[in-house]
């Protein structure tokens, strides 16, 4: 899975959970200042990647997530090898 593929997830799981414009979400944008994503919102990304992944990100790595490209680069590190 490519960078541009987990950032399109990320991006799309977002902007649907969000109600904000997916094309208004870069790897820059800031996930509770610039979206107002609180814990549920980022456990719930955490939770859907991990169902839909298989990959198993530790909680508190998922707590210091604080941007969209951070997100997308906790992923590119836990993704199962086959993925």
């Amino acid at each position: 899975m490519t960078r541009d593929e987990v950032l399109d997830i990320v991006r799309g799981h977002l902007a649907e959970e969000l109600e904000v414009d997916a094309a208004a979400i870069t790897e820059a944008t800031r996930l509770r200042e610039d979206l107002g994503a609180d814990s549920l919102d980022l456990l719930g990304l955490v939770q859907e990647l991990e169902d839909t992944r298989g990959i198993v990100l530790p909680e508190d790595e998922a707590a210091r997530i604080t941007t969209v490209g951070e997100a997308v680069d906790a992923v590119l590190r836990h993704l199962p090898a086959t993925a």
